[in-house]
């Protein structure tokens, strides 16, 4: 059996984690399984290396920062690997070059192309437990680039795709897939399973358990995932195509305070301008997700979007370099103090009056709205940052 198990920041955070995790990993391998282990930088050490690079440089370059980041996985890896030869078992740690994890040259927020498994398959073959360095990967001119933050799930599943293993495993610092952020909501249900579409929309709303490129990889290739806690030996939620959970309107309650606002204001009314203003984000690799366009009034309208707070500043400059040519509109308004919060669940196909119910319980905790997206599973409202807790909670309090 072949087991592909990830480990996130948290897990190795000191010496004593690193030790537990070994242990763990170990215990399968002496089952007589294959185990080839991706981990996360050791706790904060990226955003270490993040206040180092600032220190010199307010505005790095994306390349270096590439660069840069590596080296927080190669520094676990490495240091696992002493562990478990600590312990007697023989390891062997390998970054994305070793390995050839080929990626597209986006600095930052690279896509996965190919993984390379000779090397992984001839270090099995030595009955070697294989540690790998998650987050990164080398494009065509063997740049380092990274996946995004949290990108070490994607390695993990990517591996377990390319390998065709027969379990892949997310270990974090929480039990499994809560119906809302247990930080943030005391009384939050795990859930014993949840499907991949769920997992994907509450991935990318803002639920922290799993990078929403894992999710939708593991979606494309079929592969299992089990999210468990790296801290206890509790059973975990298991990812998977289909769930029988009927008499669940919804399977969780998401929120994300890394968004903020764009109005676009005056923009001509007439066809195409709303491709133009996208194609332009699109071609920075700007992702846009909640729209509002308004009513066209005196040959004018005006489009709202919401972006992530890392992609603001570009996405405010790109819109402003294409002003008076492509693009012709009166002003940029900029919302900072936003947070989206959403519900998501398959049961709402099939349900009626969920998103009126999700509208009642923000009503009756005095949150205003101020937009609104929708899809067959969820439903994501734009609010007051500051209201973010109350709005979590009264959300989750009405349906669970």
């Amino acid at each position: 059996m072949l087991i592909v198990k990830k480990f996130g920041g948290t897990s190795v955070a000191d010496k004593e984690r690193i030790f537990n995790v070994a242990k763990r990993c170990i215990e399968d391998y002496r089952k007589g399984n294959d185990v080839v282990v991706v981990l996360s930088a050791m706790g904060k050490f990226t955003d270490v290396l993040v206040q180092q690079a600032r220190d010199i440089n307010p505005n790095p370059p994306k390349r270096e920062m590439d660069m840069l980041y590596t080296i927080g996985e190669q520094q676990s890896v490495a240091l696992m690997a002493m562990a478990m030869d600590s312990l007697g078992v023989p390891a062997v740690s390998l970054n994305a070059f070793q390995v050839k994890m080929r990626t597209t040259p986006a600095y930052g927020n690279a896509r996965l192309i190919k993984i390379e498994t000779d090397r992984i398959k001839n270090e099995l073959e030595s009955h070697k437990i294989v540690l790998i360095t998650g987050f990164q990967g080398v494009d065509g001119m063997d740049n380092y680039t990274t996946l995004g933050r949290g990108g070490s799930d994607t390695t993990a599943v990517a591996l377990a795709a390319a390998l065709h293993a027969d379990a892949c495993e997310i270990y974090t610092d929480v039990e499994g897939v809560y119906t809302a952020d247990p930080r943030i909501v005391p009384d939050a249900k795990k859930l014993p399973e949840i499907t991949y579409d769920e997992m994907l929309d509450l991935s990318s709303l803002g639920a922290g358990v799993l990078h929403n490129r894992s999710v939708e990889m593991a979606k494309r290739y079929g592969v299992q995932l089990v999210v468990r806690s790296s801290l206890s030996l509790a059973e975990g939620t298991i990812v998977k195509e289909a769930v029988n959970m009927e008499g669940m309107l919804i399977s969780g309650v998401a929120n994300d305070k890394n968004t903020a606002r764009i109005a676009v204001i005056g923009l001509e009314d007439q066809p195409g301008v709303a491709f133009k203003l996208f194609n332009h984000l699109a071609n920075h690799n700007i992702n846009v997700d909640i729209i509002l366009q308004s009513v066209g009034r005196d040959g004018t309208k005006d489009i709202s979007f919401t972006v992530a707070k890392d992609d603001l500043k570009e996405a405010v400059a790109t819109v402003e370099r294409h002003r008076n040519t492509s693009l012709k509109y009166s002003k940029i308004d900029v919302e900072e103090n936003v947070a989206k919060v959403s519900i998501v669940g398959a049961g709402m196909m099939s349900n009626p009056g969920v998103a009126a119910k999700m509208f009642e319980a923000l009503y009756d905790a005095g949150v205003n709205i101020k937009m609104i997206s929708t899809s067959e599973i969820r439903v994501t409202v734009l609010i007051d940052v500051q209201q973010t807790e109350k709005a979590v909670n009264a959300v989750h309090n009405k349906f669970f």
